[in-house]
C-alpha cells in the first residue's frame, strides 16, 4: 500500500462449467495482467474454479479433486505477483461441502472463508450441496496446504484488514461484512453469483453502496459472467468497487470476454471516518463478541516511485460531476437555506431583510435566496431592501448589474454612495486617501456594514450576510465589517457552487432582465472593488490574485475537513486532480497561503453569526469545526515546504 490507498480489483474472467483447467488458465491470466497494475488483493467470482451452476456435478469426486490441483497451481503461479487472488471453490471437510472465498498469494494457498447464509428460495437450491459456514473454525487441507477456514477471518495487507462474505451474505439482515467491518476490516470483498432480472442490478448497486456507507469500508463485489450454465439463469458478469457509499468503478455487463475493473480504495479515509464517527467503535463494543482470526497475506509495501492513482479525483469537490445531479444538488441546498431563513424571520416576526448588494455573486445568491423566502412566506418582496453602495473602486459593471438584478425581482433599492462617509472618516483618523492599504479597504467595508445595521434599526428588520464558506476559511472578510450580520444565509457553501447555485436560479427565471443581469454577475471576476479601477473603468482588484484559485483552496478546504488530512495527502490529490491546470510549485504556494490564513484567521470564525449548514463541511464553531483561535500551523506550514 503506498500514499494510504489499496489497489483492488474485481475481475470476471472467461469461463466454462466443470472445466476446472481451462477456468485456472483464465484466473492466472488475468492476474498476470492485474499484478502488472500493481493492484494488491483481486478477487473473482463465487465457484470461479469450476463454475457456479455446476449443481449436482459438485458431489463429484473427480471434480472435487481436480479443483485441489487447479488451486496448488493458481498458488504456484501467485510466486510472481506481489498480489491475493481470492477465488471461489468448493472445500470438503469432515463429511460437509462448504462454498469458499479462497485466498491465494505469495505461492501458497493462505486460508479460506465459507459462505454462511446459503439461498434455498425461488431460483437458488444450494442447501442441495453446501453447508453453511457459520461457527466454522478449523484447519484444513487445501491444494496441498494446510491453512484456516473460518467466516471470522481477516487477512491482513500492507497492514490493511481485508475480510470476505459470498454472494448470499450481502443480503442478510446482518451482512457478516458488518461485523468483519466492527471487528477492524477495512475492505469487504464479495465473491458472487447473482443471476440476472429485470431491475435486479441497479437494487443490488443500492446494497453494494449501502453496506460500504454503513461498514465505512472499501467494498469489492465479482459476480460471475458469461459461460456460466444459461439452462434456467443468465449471469451478467458484475464488476463493482465501492468505497463508503458511493461507486468508484463499475464494469459494463454483458461482456463475453475477460473483463475487470480496478480502484485504490482510500483506506486513510475509512479509518478517519470511523474515528470520527463515535457511532462506529460503540456498535463494535456491542455487537463484535466473537474472536477474529487475522491472518499475515505475505503481501510487501508498494515502496516505488509510481505516483499512479485508480481513481476520479474531482477538482471541485463540493460540485457533482453530473449535470443531472448538478441540478438536483442545487435544488436541495437552496432549500436548505431557504428553510433556515423562513425559520428565523418567522421566530423573530420580522418582514424586512436588508441586503448589501454589490453586484457580484456571493451577494446575488443571498438575494435570490432572500426572495425565495418571501416568496415561501406569502411576504412582500418589497420587504426586502437591497442597498447598493458605491466606493472608490465600484464599476459601472457591478453598478448595473445590481441595479438591474434588485429592480427585475420587486425588492425596494436604495442606493448610498459611501465615498463622503468614508472620506471624512479618513480624515478624522488621519489616513491618506492615496494610501490604498488594509486601513483604505476596510474603513469602507466597515461603513458598508454600518449602513446595513442602521437601516435594519430603521425599518424593524434584520441585516442578511452574504459571505460564504470559502472566504470564512481564509478570513477573506473584514473583521466587524462584512464578517457581521444577523444571519449568514451562505455560510455553508463554498465559491465554487456558489456560481452553480446562481446559474440554476438563472435556469428557472422568466424574466429576461434578470437572466441577462444574473450571466453577467457569473462572468464578472471576483473582486471586493475597495481599489479604484483602472483607466478603461475595469475591476483592478481581482481576488483570486491575491488569495489564490478558490477552486484550489475550496478543494484543500474539503480534503482538510472532511477527512483530516494533512498537505502531503492533500497535495498528492490535487497534483491529480489538478493536472495540467496547475504545476506543483503552483499548488505548493497556495496551499501554503492556505493554511498560513486558515490558522491565523480562526479568530474570525470563531464569532460568527448563525446560519445554515448545507453540506458535510461546515465552520460553525457551533457546530462542526472546534478550534483554538491560537494554534498554531507550524507543523502544517513545514509540510507544505517539505512537498
Amino acid at each position: 500500500m503506498k500514499t494510504g490507498y489499496l489497489r483492488v480489483a474485481s475481475a470476471v474472467p472467461p469461463m466454462n462449467v466443470a472445466d476446472c483447467g481451462f477456468n485456472t488458465r483464465s484466473i492466472i491470466a488475468v492476474s498476470d495482467e492485474l499484478a502488472a497494475k500493481k493492484v494488491k488483493v483481486a478477487v473473482f467470482p463465487e465457484m470461479s474454479v469450476t463454475g457456479y451452476t455446476c449443481a449436482d456435478l459438485f458431489h463429484s469426486s473427480l471434480l472435487l479433486e481436480s479443483v485441489h490441483g487447479c488451486l496448488a497451481e493458481i498458488a504456484a503461479a501467485s510466486e510472481r505477483w506481489d498480489m491475493l487472488a481470492i477465488v471461489g471453490a468448493p472445500v470438503s471437510d469432515n463429511g460437509a461441502l462448504y462454498n469458499c472465498a479462497v485466498v491465494i498469494g505469495g505461492g501458497r494457498v493462505i486460508a479460506a472463508v465459507p459462505k454462511t447464509y446459503i439461498p434455498n428460495y425461488n431460483e437458488f437450491y444450494e442447501k442441495r450441496w453446501w453447508v453453511s459456514g457459520h461457527g466454522i473454525d478449523r484447519e484444513v487441507t487445501i491444494g496441498g496446504y494446510v491453512v484456516p477456514m473460518s467466516c471470522n477471518l481477516m487477512v491482513d495487507v500492507c497492514g490493511v484488514k481485508i475480510g470476505m462474505e459470498i454472494c448470499e451474505d450481502l443480503w442478510a439482515v446482518i451482512p457478516p461484512s458488518s461485523r468483519l467491518s466492527m471487528a477492524g476490516a477495512h475492505v469487504i470483498f464479495n465473491l458472487s453469483a447473482s443471476n440476472d432480472l429485470i431491475g435486479k442490478y441497479d437494487y443490488l448497486t443500492g446494497l453494494v453502496k449501502r453496506q460500504s456507507a454503513g461498514c465505512i469500508s472499501g467494498y469489492v463485489y465479482s459476480g460471475a459472467g458469461y459461460g456460466e450454465s444459461s439452462t434456467d439463469l443468465v449471469f451478467d458478469g458484475k464488476a463493482i468497487i465501492a468505497e463508503n457509499g458511493r461507486v468508484l468503478e463499475a464494469k459494463e455487463r454483458w461482456d463475453n470476454g475477460c473483463h475487470y475493473v480496478v480502484a485504490d480504495i482510500d483506506v486513510e479515509a475509512i479509518v478517519r471516518d470511523r474515528m470520527h464517527s463515535g457511532s462506529f467503535s460503540d456498535c463494535a463494543v456491542n455487537e463484535v463478541t466473537s474472536r477474529y482470526r487475522v491472518v499475515d497475506g505475505g503481501i510487501a509495501e508498494d515502496g516505488s516511485a509510481d505516483d499512479s492513482l485508480y481513481r476520479v479525483v474531482e477538482p471541485h469537490p463540493f460540485v457533482p460531476a453530473d449535470d443531472n445531479d448538478v441540478d438536483n444538488r442545487c435544488g436541495e441546498i437552496i432549500n436548505i437555506q431557504v428553510a433556515g431563513l423562513a425559520r428565523r424571520l418567522d421566530f423573530t416576526r420580522t418582514k424586512s431583510l436588508v441586503v448589501g448588494i454589490s453586484g457580484g455573486l456571493d451577494s446575488t445568491l443571498a438575494l435570490l435566496v432572500a426572495v425565495r423566502t418571501f416568496d415561501r412566506l406569502g411576504l412582500d418582496r418589497k420587504g426586502i431592501v437591497g442597498v447598493t453602495m458605491p466606493g472608490f473602486g465600484t464599476t459601472g459593471r457591478t453598478y448595473n448589474n445590481a441595479v438591474t438584478l434588485m429592480r427585475s425581482l420587486g425588492v425596494s433599492v436604495r442606493e448610498i454612495s459611501i465615498v463622503p462617509a468614508v472620506t471624512g472618516h479618513f480624515a478624522d483618523i488621519g489616513h491618506d486617501a492615496s494610501v490604498h492599504d488594509v486601513t483604505y479597504e476596510n474603513a469602507q467595508a466597515r461603513e458598508r456594514t454600518q449602513l446595513l445595521m442602521d437601516i435594519a434599526n430603521q425599518t424593524g428588520g434584520m441585516v442578511l450576510g452574504t459571505g460564504d464558506l470559502s472566504e470564512l476559511a481564509l478570513g477573506w472578510a473584514t473583521y466587524n465589517g462584512d464578517h457581521m450580520s444577523m444571519y449568514g444565509v451562505n455560510a455553508g457553501i463554498p465559491k465554487t457552487l456558489v456560481k452553480y447555485l446562481v446559474k440554476w436560479f438563472a435556469s428557472r427565471s422568466a424574466d429576461a432582465c434578470e437572466r441577462e443581469s444574473l450571466a453577467d454577475i457569473i462572468d464578472t471576476p471576483i473582486s471586493p472593488e475597495l481599489i479604484p479601477a483602472d483607466e478603461q473603468g475595469n475591476i483592478r482588484q481581482r481576488t483570486e490574485d491575491l488569495v489564490g484559485p478558490y477552486e484550489l483552496h475550496d478543494f484543500i478546504l474539503y480534503y482538510l475537513l472532511r477527512y483530516g488530512f494533512g498537505p502531503h495527502r492533500i497535495f498528492f490529490l490535487a497534483c491529480h486532480a489538478f493536472a495540467g491546470v496547475y504545476d506543483k510549485d503552483t499548488i505548493r504556494h497556495w496551499m501554503t497561503v492556505f493554511f498560513r490564513r486558515f490558522f491565523s484567521q480562526q479568530f474570525k470564525r470563531s464569532c460568527l453569526p448563525d446560519g445554515p449548514k448545507v453540506g458535510s463541511v461546515c465552520l460553525s464553531p457551533r457546530g462542526d469545526w472546534r478550534m483554538p483561535s491560537d494554534a498554531s500551523a507550524a507543523l502544517w506550514i513545514e509540510q507544505c515546504g517539505n512537498l
